[in-house]
């Protein structure tokens, strides 16, 4: 047995072949077994999207207001952002732990932080309280976020590990749909519990992983790393091959990570935070790495996210009734884009999604700025009516790309010995445009109301010029195999001869043993 030399065109990856065609995810059980664990990882993204839209329906609830006096303007701010500065606290801690104590610790630490700071936020008496639980939520998601994306894309089997990875961030949209409809359903309530109902459901997807995420599968490119070979190949066995460790596809998977770990020790014995922009590959990827965090919050989908109320306030439309009733179709329709667009990202690829959605974005972000202009000077309904709409379709235009593309993308260019740290790096700098955003949204939207969005128009434009000279292709491949485009045809090629001649040493063993057991006879 053999395995194929690492893909050299864009449309075939080597392991393409090994696969066996009878087995799908729908008609093998072990399969469906890694898919559920995975579903357990997924949800970590279901508890930031789920913050977003509640702190977006808790604005439009006067019994939140109220209590917590009507904070407005950089105090309204601070409730929003503080969750990322509690982000930012985690950050240099988080690949450390990810590398250093495995992926699955790493995940039931920060889902244990999560539940108690989500009982502290319920449990608020003062703004600072609520603040600070705010915070810690903050500190707990970053471990938990860190590790779960890399965790998918690192135990998947390789036919749907490219959706399932797309579907991570995709899932935002479920976390935020419970929340903008639980909000909408609390409004009725006329005591502290329509806000802290709200805030209590929040921790459910944490209390899930920490009951059950022992009980997932480790990463096999974690545990090789540490020596722990017996244990990897069993994992992969079990899960991509019904327990054969023999079979065509795991022995190639298994040698593959091997000796592209092997390879990036030699290059690198000592991993520091350097090593992201130390050669010409890694700065080719820090480049598109740090754009896409900046862009994944930067294209004026931060409005409306954390700000629905206040766009809603410069077209006429105050009644919270139909704020928190827009807010929950809008995560349906969200959610619905977002998963579809997931489904194609190897049929249709990653370069051309991207494109796509900076086209579409730019086009309905530019018709939703020309109808507030409209609404601002005329009063027109039809121009606010047409905001709403243009608003969905922008929503549309980025979900097909930015919600399930930009975790995905980042953790499969990235390979096995700078994947924490520059995963880390990317949540990073999401956080801190998340600030910037909370900041300054609310302040420019106070003051200068529609024109703040010529801003975004012009920005979005830049990200579409960005994403045509620099987004890289990378459909049908292994998580090695991507990994190496960004060093050179060179680096991928000795990666794939090192397996081979992994494998060609197993069968010339097996081999031998074959023929002196046959002499013993």
């Amino acid at each position: 047995m053999g395995a194929g030399a690492v893909a050299t065109s864009a449309d075939h990856a080597a392991y393409l072949h090994l696969l066996d065609p009878n087995r799908k995810w729908y008609n093998n059980k072990r399969i469906i077994y890694l898919n559920f664990w995975i579903l357990l990882l997924l949800i970590t993204s279901s508890t930031n999207g789920y913050d977003g839209s509640m702190m977006n329906g808790l604005q439009s609830l006067t019994q939140w207001s109220g209590y917590f006096g009507n904070p407005h303007g950089s105090k309204l701010g601070l409730l929003n952002a503080i969750q990322n500065i509690g982000s930012l606290a985690a950050y240099p801690f988080a690949p450390y732990l990810a590398d250093g104590i495995g992926r699955r610790p790493t995940i039931f630490l920060g889902a244990l932080i999560m539940c108690i700071a989500t009982a502290v936020q319920t449990a608020s008496t003062s703004v600072g309280m609520f603040i600070g639980a705010r915070c810690l939520i903050g500190f707990g998601l970053t471990f938990a976020a860190v590790s779960a994306p890399m965790l998918v894309t690192e135990i998947a089997y390789p036919l749907y590990r490219a959706p399932l990875t797309s579907t991570y961030n995709s899932l935002w949209y479920t976390g935020a749909i419970v929340a903008a409809w639980t909000t909408f359903g609390s409004f009725k309530i006329q005591t502290t519990w329509s806000w802290r109902l709200p805030s209590l459901l929040q921790a459910i997807p944490s209390v899930l992983q920490v009951c059950l995420i022992w009980f997932a599968p480790e990463s096999p490119r974690y545990l090789i790393n540490k020596g722990r070979n017996e244990q990897a190949l069993k994992i992969l066995a079990y899960y991509h091959a019904d327990g054969n460790e023999q079979d065509p596809l795991v022995q190639y998977e298994y040698e593959e990570i091997k000796a592209a770990i092997e390879l990036d020790r030699q290059v690198a014995e000592t991993i520091g935070w350097k090593t992201l922009f130390a050669t010409p590959g890694n700065r080719r990827r820090m480049r598109i790495i740090l754009a896409l965090a900046f862009f994944s919050q930067w294209s004026g989908n931060g409005l409306v996210s954390y700000y629905l109320n206040k766009v809603f306030d410069t077209i006429g439309i105050t009644d919270p009734t139909i704020q928190l009733l827009i807010n929950g179709i809008l995560q349906i329709w969200n959610l619905f884009w977002a998963l579809l667009a997931s489904t194609f990202v190897e049929k249709i690829g990653r370069r051309t999604l991207f494109l796509t959605s900076c086209v579409g974005m730019f086009i309905f972000f530019t018709l939703q700025t020309a109808c507030s202009a409209v609404y601002a000077t005329t009063f027109n309904q039809a121009a606010a009516h047409s905001v709403i709409a243009f608003i969905f379709l922008y929503y549309a235009a980025y979900d097909i790309a930015f919600s399930p593309l930009i975790v995905a993308y980042t953790v499969e260019i990235l390979p096995y010995n700078i994947r924490a740290k520059g995963f880390t790096l990317f949540n990073f700098f999401i956080s801190l445009s998340l600030i910037f955003n909370q900041y300054v949204n609310p302040v420019a939207l106070d003051n200068i109301g529609w024109k703040y969005y010529i801003v975004y128009v012009v920005w979005i434009a830049f990200e579409g010029v960005f994403m045509y000279f620099f987004v890289i292709e990378t459909k049908n491949r292994t998580l090695e195999e991507t990994a190496a485009l960004f060093d050179g045809k060179e680096v991928a090629e000795q990666i794939a001869a090192a397996a081979l001649v992994r494998e060609s040493e197993k069968d010339a063993k097996s081999s031998g043993s074959y023929h002196e057991d046959l002499g013993k006879e």
